[in-house]
């Protein structure tokens, strides 16, 4: 069964202090989720001065990309559910002296997003998120027009022996909050529900992917 919103915090609450660890583990098993994260980031095409907002952003693993990317003249905005991540990622934000980093401690489906984004991303987060679709959507509309929205999470990969491999790859993203049930959740939908030029690549033999969309005429209010 999925967890609640309440069970999520509690986990990520405990697993704030080791998640950087944690999650470098499992290059072990070949994931490269460090150039997972540089792909989906530079899908968002990011220009210096731009405002980027994370859905989910943990301990602020990719705030180092976003400030190469959008400079110091730009805004990077993390909103997390749990605290204690947030405080990991407001010590990274510290010790980096990151003047232009701004952490928003709520869900996402109720976060208000500011106006006039060069782009909204959430990695390996959103399908923890039982309201996706609301966030996608509130993110497509503050948007500029032509801005992106990118999504890097887990999926169950169409290979039909794949059924074969999948209680592996929940035993191993159990720690992070992954059940089967989140295969239901289709954020990749979504983003193509509200926005255009959507592109879908598959990583890591189909168990991860990156969804990325552009704000057309689609996505209005």
């Amino acid at each position: 069964m999925a967890l609640n919103k309440d069970e999520l915090k509690h986990l990520y609450r405990k697993r704030a202090w080791l998640y950087d660890l944690s999650a470098n583990l499992y290059y072990l098993i070949g994931f490269r989720e460090q150039a997972y994260r540089r792909k989906a980031i530079a899908a968002l095409r990011l220009k210096r001065g731009d405002t980027v907002v994370e859905i989910g952003c943990g301990t602020g693993l990719n705030f180092p990309l976003f400030r190469d990317a959008v400079g110091s003249e730009g805004k990077i905005i993390g909103v997390d559910l749990t605290a204690e991540m947030l405080q990991k990622a407001g010590e990274r934000v510290r010790r980096n002296g990151w003047a232009n980093v701004e952490l928003v401690h709520g869900d996402a489906a109720e976060f208000r997003f500011p106006p006039n984004l060069g782009g909204v991303i959430s990695t390996f987060a959103l399908t923890l998120v039982p309201e996706f679709d609301r966030a996608i959507r509130n993110g497509c509309l503050a948007l500029i027009p032509g801005k992106r929205w990118v999504v890097l999470d887990f999926k169950l990969p169409s290979w039909r022996a794949a059924a074969l491999f999948v209680p592996l790859l929940v035993f191993l993203t159990k720690p992070f909050g992954v059940r089967r049930e989140l295969a239901e959740r289709h954020p990749w939908e979504s983003i193509g529900k509200y926005l255009g030029g959507v592109s879908i690549t598959e990583l890591y033999f189909g168990f991860t992917y990156i969804a990325v969309g552009e704000k057309g005429a689609a996505c209005q209010e």
